[in-house]
């Protein structure tokens, strides 16, 4: 064994080595590149390209090479010996690579042979790398061999000591321990619309990161063309995966949350809860519809005169009223209307030109379509307006909300969509995060927004109607990978299947495929969140365990805040990291607690955080404090509180004074 590692320390030091080669050699086709003999716009396209591979190679993270190595003995690799890391290393460009990529097709028989069907495979081996590793050759500790082709099986120690590693810090990858199941939506097709139904703790987060890379990788240029989005719930949960890309060797790719790709302005209102639910309720769409096309009219057309200085052509107003109606039947974009209409019009003027002087220039065309009388009449029909303009009017006129939710939303609902305030125009206007949606809405009618050739959507359960509208004008020609848990649906619009979202979202007949092996959460934790779960009345199968580490304490008390300070104590003196998780009115209270006792959350490893903002996070150990305040902190309080419990990656402290909710 010792001489093996020797040798596989020593094959590291080679690739290595060739890693420092190829950054090198990035950074020479660069200068290399700028005496390339090209025009203009080739030469700034390919300098554009080697500039960029240069900074992504400058910019890989350090750490260990490769994870795992395969052995064939029979298919087209037989005899062949293969290393798997996260990226591509070679001597040269041509030469076989010394360490495959784990997206490369062969690598997928690392993920997916079995002893049942080893794939050609004779030996699988896994390598043991020492925690926290930047990838020191020392720091190869250890190997196991999976032997398949002589039918041995089992999940070894090293995979079990990865997946049970503390969690400490940002996300990390888990290209070295992906499952077959995952491996499956992990490398699903560029025009495959996926749904993930994932238990926590199940990788659906890491799946969706590994799939966007695979995606990155698999059609480099038709991906990078159209764009790649990645939508996060919160920039807390944004900044905790951001690493994970850039380790797997993809930079550049565009992280954000919903609100940020949408919005239009900053947040300066909040809304009641029950105006919020409306504005994100799916009947909003046909009301803004209405409201936007109720400015186009036909009503007082007269007819179109246009001079071109030595003859004044004249149009109907039956005609200029047809014109108008057609284009509202065919129901384009707005702004797309308003130009069929200009070109239409102009048509008519121009069949009377030809049947009295023949064609007309091009110039003569442009003059009058651009001239004032022309414009006029736009305006009459088919004006311009801004999605402010149609949005705060629509909230401030009850007569204007009147008629565009006639048969949607009764009188009282209405009033509670109407501001109690109506600015003076709509450029005095605040707007809460619910408006921002509606805009959104307002703005697609008006154009078509730029798309993305693929969009991942996490925590997609608590997407309103409105806000998966969003998502689905910006992938009407793209794909979706979708992941979620209606277990932990917490918005009061959260769905109740998927079904429902994934129609909303443009993508109904996308597959719904449920993840329900736990990776990161200890069996102890899942066997009391499953009592939780089967009150909530979700159609969500139980989870289970890969761990049977983890420890579970209920700790009832009469001194809420002593217990907490005792309980994190204990947890400081074991390895990993620190969450203690309140209901949020109660986190201020908490906080100063373990201040006053010596205890500062700031510190790297203590995180003091409301069951509000966790939903993502993960900790080695949650103190859980309070669950009853937090089941009836607002209306779907018991999936908050699932999602807290859940938070745990080895160890659970549940303190309560109050009876717990499950």
């Amino acid at each position: 064994m010792q001489q093996e590692l020797d040798r596989e320390r020593a094959y590291h030091d080679t690739c290595r080595a060739a890693l420092a080669r190829m950054v090198e050699g990035a950074e020479e086709h660069v200068v290399t590149g700028e005496d390339v003999s090209a025009s203009g716009a080739d030469a700034e396209v390919l300098g554009y390209r080697l500039r960029s591979r240069a900074k992504e190679m400058r910019e890989l993270p350090e750490g260990p090479l490769f994870f795992g190595k395969l052995d064939f003995e029979a298919g087209e690799h037989a005899g062949q010996s293969y290393r798997i890391g996260r990226l591509r290393i070679s001597e040269e460009p041509t030469a076989p690579p010394l360490v495959v990529d784990w997206r490369a097709p062969v690598s997928r028989a690392f993920y997916q042979a079995g002893p049942e069907d080893p794939q050609g495979v004779a030996v699988r081996r896994r390598f043991g790398w020492a925690p926290g590793s930047r990838g020191d050759s020392a720091d190869l500790t250890g190997m196991e061999d999976e032997r398949l082709g002589k039918g041995e099986s089992g999940t070894g120690t090293l995979l079990t000591q990865e997946i049970e590693r503390p969690r400490v810090g940002p996300m990390r990858d888990i290209a070295a321990t992906i499952q077959p199941d995952q491996d499956d939506l992990v490398r699903a097709g560029l025009t495959d619309s996926v749904c993930v139904q994932g238990a926590p703790g199940t990788g659906k987060t890491a799946v969706g990161l590994h799939r966007a890379a695979y995606l990155l990788y698999t059609h480099p240029q038709r991906v990078r063309r159209s764009g790649l989005l990645i939508l996060g719930p919160n920039r807390t949960f944004l900044s905790y995966i951001s690493e994970v890309l850039p380790a797997l060797g993809e930079t550049g790719v565009r992280q954000t949350t919903l609100h940020e790709e949408i919005a239009r302005h900053p947040v300066t209102a909040t809304d009641p809860d029950r105006t919020a639910t409306l504005k994100h309720d799916p009947r909003m769409a046909e009301v803004l519809r209405r409201a936007l096309y109720a400015h186009v009219s036909t009503a007082g057309v007269t007819a179109l005169s246009l001079s071109d200085g030595t003859y004044t052509w004249r149009v109907a107003a039956g005609t200029l009223t047809r014109i108008v109606e057609e284009v509202r039947d065919e129901e384009p974009p707005y702004a797309v209307g308003r130009e069929r209409v200009r070109g239409r019009a102009m048509r008519a003027v121009q069949l009377l030109a030809e049947r009295r002087a023949g064609p007309q220039p091009a110039g003569w065309t442009r003059r009058l379509e651009r001239s004032r009388a022309m414009g006029a009449y736009l305006d009459t029909v088919w004006p311009k307006v801004r999605p402010e303009e149609v949005v705060a009017e629509l909230l401030t006129d009850a007569s204007v909300l009147a008629r565009a939710a006639d048969g949607l939303f009764t009188p009282a609902e209405q009033r509670h969509l109407r501001r109690p305030r109506p600015p003076r125009s709509y450029r005095s206007a605040r707007w809460s995060a619910a408006d921002l949606v509606l805009l959104d809405e307002v703005a697609g009618l008006v154009e078509h927004p730029e798309g993305y050739g693929h969009i991942v959507v996490d925590e997609a359960q608590d997407l309103s109607p409105m806000e998966c509208r969003a998502i689905a004008r910006r992938a009407a020609f793209g794909s979706l990978t979708v992941l979620g848990d209606l277990a932990q649906a917490t918005t009061p619009w959260s769905a109740r299947s998927w079904d429902t979202v994934l129609r909303h979202l443009g993508k109904p007949d996308a597959r719904v495929v449920p993840l329900t092996t736990g990776f990161r959460v200890p069996a102890a934790v899942v066997d009391l969140t499953n009592r939780l779960l089967r009150r909530l009345g979700t159609d969500v199968p139980p989870a289970r365990s890969f761990r049977t580490d983890g420890e579970l304490t209920l700790r009832p008390t009469e001194d809420l805040h002593a217990t907490t300070v005792t309980a994190v104590r204990e947890a400081l003196a074991r390895e990993g990291s620190v969450g203690v998780i309140t209901a949020d009115g109660e986190t201020a209270a908490v906080r100063d607690a373990l201040t006053s006792a010596g205890i500062t959350p700031a510190d790297a490893r203590v995180a003091v955080v409301p069951a509000s903002t966790v939903k993502g996070l993960e900790y080695d150990h949650v103190v859980a404090v309070e669950p009853a305040a937090v089941a009836e902190a607002e209306e779907r309080g018991p999936h908050r509180l699932y999602v807290v419990l859940t938070r745990a990656v080895s160890r659970l402290d549940v303190i309560h004074t109050r009876p717990l909710p499950f």
